[in-house]
């Protein structure tokens, strides 16, 4: 045989040899089922929330998104657990607000929000509601700015746990105003909306899905809505910036992450047919029955996001010395 049937031989080997294991490195994305971490559980609006956009990837990709609820700790439980995860594209987490607030918690947390994550999309941002009990005589947020002033201390407000959505609202609340009240924390949105239909506490932040029947039946006051736009839920309440408190508007906003290291190009592709997804009826259907508005924005801009919330958190925690605890 001549040197050059033994090249051409040795040649053809090769190719035969990467076509061989072409497929398992050229396979559609994706393949498998991807799992995205809720850190809450089951039934809140992040559950809702990513079961809607989680059902639109099913039936686009034909791969079952699997949702694994790791509830704890205002959501630092499963997103510690997210951060762990292989960045092979088939794992992901939702967060929140409370995630904007980690970096200014330290290391107690179990995560690093700033390096441990690769932003996906913001998927949309709702209003919480500023609710009272009927028996408070305030009809408005300034009469409720002039009691809290003359009695410092007084007025209690409900959330759905230290570091949570509620409780961050009604501590930049409190920076602003520059006005003193006392958080009275309960484990979960639901447990404290019912505290506060009993009068046991006077004050919440609450959740728009949970609280807004209960304003439309006249169980409890709303005075306005949180954050920089009024809501589609609740349309004839003011923002609280409108209402008597200048500057402030916090969203509670949902968005998606991966583990760093995640390949760009899934991350890109997952962004893409998100925001395809929030388009849809199906999808926009839920949202709107959440009061929520859509975003989908891209891993940039959502980084940049990111980044913004951190530094605007981090001083109301500093303030209300939440970083200490």
């Amino acid at each position: 045989m001549s040197l050059e049937s033994i090249g051409y031989k040795i040649f053809f080997g090769c190719i035969l040899s990467a076509i061989s294991i072409l497929p398992a490195q050229a396979q559609v994305y994706p393949s498998k089922p991807i799992r995205v971490v809720v850190p809450y559980a089951p039934g809140g609006p992040t559950d809702i929330l990513t079961r809607a956009v989680g059902q639109h990837l099913t039936d686009t990709w034909g791969q079952q998104v699997i949702l694994d609820n790791r509830p704890g700790n205002s959501g630092h439980v499963g997103t510690a657990f997210a951060a762990k995860q292989p960045a092979d594209g088939y794992n992901f987490n939702m967060v929140g607000i409370s995630f904007s607030v980690a970096p200014s918690l330290g290391g107690r947390v179990g995560y690093d929000a700033e390096r441990d994550f690769a932003p996906v999309s913001l998927i949309s941002g709702v209003n919480n509601v500023m609710v009272v009990h009927p028996s408070l005589p305030v009809q408005n947020v300034k009469s409720l700015l002039a009691l809290a002033r003359k009695q410092p201390g007084a007025l209690t407000y409900a959330s759905g746990g230290p570091g949570g959505a509620q409780h961050l609202a009604g501590e930049y609340f409190s920076h602003l105003a520059k006005i003193k009240m006392v958080h009275v924390p309960y484990k979960g949105a639901a447990p404290s909306v019912t505290a506060l239909i009993s009068g046991e506490v006077v004050v919440g932040f609450a959740d728009m899905l949970i609280s807004a029947p209960h304003v439309k039946s006249g169980r409890l006051r709303g005075l306005a809505v949180t954050g920089a736009t009024r809501s589609v839920a609740l349309p004839d309440l003011p923002t609280i910036a409108e209402a008597g408190l200048p500057g402030y508007a916090v969203t509670v906003w949902f968005g998606m992450l991966a583990p760093a290291k995640t390949p760009a190009e899934i991350i890109n592709r997952v962004q893409t047919e998100i925001a395809r997804g929030l388009k849809t009826p199906a999808v926009r259907e839920r949202l709107t029955a959440m009061g929520a508005e859509p975003s989908g924005n891209t891993p940039d801009e959502f980084a940049a996001f990111l980044r913004s919330e951190i530094a605007k958190w981090r001083k109301v925690v500093k303030s209300a010395g939440l970083d200490s605890h």
